[in-house]
């Protein structure tokens, strides 16, 4: 039985299962995929409850990723285990100034994004990790980069030193068939590699969802964000 059908509410026992045995599944699937990564399991707790995160940190997860900062900065008051914090999902330029709160931003998709993500690092006088989000599928539906961009792109970010680019995330079509999958997350590592001949340190891999986390790490994932997977499906 799929762990998405047996984790029906957030219990903590039943995360602590859901966890276990998707550590397990990639372990198998990083041995499968033969390209000997780390791999960080980013627990998505959207639309659930900062329970969610004390749950997770009891099974042993320490990546939290949310998608929204509005709902991100509720979660943040409320939770005291010390999870480091994932912005995964889209974020608009004038709200630039709260990625600054996260250990990782997934979803760096323009250049314009990435001045004002600059701009708010340096005017505090930090560096904000980021990953480069590339638009492999070439689906309309999806932001970030498109594959041909991708130098010109990784080149004209180097001008921007409060920015450390530390690799790449995408998504793959929702319902893609296996070999769609493995072509989007083949080309998504081939991008890392153009960004990191570019000068970046572009070391991390941000893909694979709860329905193709297993192919995502066979084809090099080093971040897996897991939300249903782990929680059961939200109603």
């Amino acid at each position: 039985m799929p762990i998405s059908e047996h984790v029906t509410a957030l219990r903590p026992e039943a995360v602590r299962n859901a966890v276990a045995e998707v550590r397990a599944r990639i372990i198998d699937a990083r041995s499968r995929g033969g390209h000997g990564q780390d791999v960080t399991l980013v627990a998505v707790t959207k639309t659930h409850g900062p329970e969610a995160v004390d749950a997770v940190w009891d099974a042993g997860i320490t990546d939290v990723g949310e998608n929204r900062v509005q709902e991100a900065d509720g979660k943040m008051a409320q939770v005291t285990v010390p999870v480091r914090w994932h912005l995964i999902g889209h974020l608009q330029r004038n709200k630039a100034r709260h990625a600054l709160r996260f250990a990782l931003f997934h979803g760096l998709d323009s250049e314009r994004l990435a001045v004002a993500l600059h701009d708010e690092a340096t005017r505090v006088g930090t560096t904000l990790d980021v990953l480069l989000q590339v638009n492999v599928s070439g689906e309309a539906s999806k932001s970030g980069v498109a594959v041909p961009d991708v130098a010109i792109t990784a080149e004209r970010l180097l001008a921007l030193p409060s920015l450390r680019v530390c690799g790449v995330m995408t998504m793959a079509p929702f319902d893609a068939d296996e070999a769609l999958l493995r072509a989007v997350f083949s080309g998504a590592r081939a991008a890392r590699e153009v960004v990191r001949a570019a000068g970046h340190p572009a070391e991390w891999l941000s893909m694979g969802m709860s329905g193709d986390y297993e192919i995502a790490v066979e084809e090099g994932a080093t971040h897996v964000r897991l939300g249903t997977v782990l929680f059961g499906s939200r109603t």
